[in-house]
């Protein structure tokens, strides 16, 4: 099973139907969603492929007390109704299903929540976290993403929009973004697994890059280490190494017999022990006078 469908299982249970208002709210999410379309003038038609989906709509309208039909075509279920049983609900403009703007300013959270819910429910979908954090939302209408998008924010919750051809949708990408809209429309438990999954994800990148770091400090040091003895030889090979001062042969000795060892530790050995800032400058002293500056 999906996660998007797992969501609209849990969906599908919600214990909410004694409540008119919101299962009237919920329902026009369905309506003004992307698989909602009107057929031979009167007819409004939905269109999914989840059992869940189609279960949890049909349940809507049978509380409205709206005759429906339910048929299954292939792999969809297509449940249909006449166009005057929503007239109430939304605005119907020959073909076209648009959600009422001054409804909507009337409407408490928990009524803006169920369209919400209703929208995802009739067009939405959400990956697998495991692989991408990728929810969206198809519409037939631009206006009615717009004002989703708007809804949305007054819930606090931050989308994008894209509108390309035939394409109109609401998308989110950010991980606590997503997390945030499952709470809002109630699917408590898939919000828990996906923050399980996020959480995780964000520790084993965390890790990585730890472990990044950690092997391109250790790579920077063992490249310096390389070029110190590399410089030290050639003083030696050239016979300017009995040039050099004393401190600068001392750390010149350290390092050539401790090739691995770290500038703090190399510093700890010398005879007057100094700090690492003070053993990298004659090391990089050493390795200038190697290449004549």
């Amino acid at each position: 099973m999906s996660f998007s469908s797992e969501i609209k299982q849990e969906l599908n249970k919600t214990s909410n139907l004694s409540n008119k208002k919101i299962v009237k709210n919920e329902l026009i999410g369905y309506l003004i969603s992307g698989n909602i379309e009107i057929i031979e003038k009167k007819i409004v038609k939905f269109t999914t492929e989840s059992d869940y989906n189609i279960n949890r709509f049909s349940k809507l309208l049978a509380n409205l007390d709206i005759n429906h039909n339910i048929e299954i075509v292939g792999k969809n279920f297509i449940v249909t109704l006449k166009k005057k049983d929503v007239s109430d609900f939304v605005l119907i403009n020959e073909n076209r299903i648009y959600l009422q703007n001054e409804y909507i300013q009337k409407l408490e959270n928990e009524s803006l929540k169920a369209i919400i819910r209703g929208v995802f429910m009739g067009a939405g979908s959400i990956n697998n976290p495991n692989k991408k954090y990728h929810l969206e939302i198809s519409f037939k209408e631009e206006k009615n993403l717009n004002s989703i998008i708007d809804i949305l924010k007054i819930l606090d919750i931050n989308t994008k929009k894209l509108t390309i051809k035939n394409k109109k949708s609401l998308y989110i990408k950010e991980g606590e973004e997503i997390s945030k809209f499952l709470a809002l429309i109630g699917a408590t438990k898939a919000m828990m697994e996906f923050e399980d999954i996020r959480i995780q994800k964000e520790m084993r990148g965390k890790i990585n890059r730890l472990v990044n770091c950690e092997t391109a400090n250790l790579n920077k040091t063992i490249n310096a280490s390389i070029e110190q003895i590399a410089a030290i030889k050639k003083l030696k090979e050239n016979g300017d190494f009995n040039k050099l001062n004393d401190n600068l042969k001392e750390i010149a000795k350290l390092r050539l017999e401790n090739p691995d060892m770290a500038l703090s530790e190399l510093g700890k050995k010398l005879e007057k022990p100094i700090g690492k800032s003070g053993v990298n400058y004659r090391l990089k002293k050493i390795v200038e006078i190697a290449n004549g500056k």
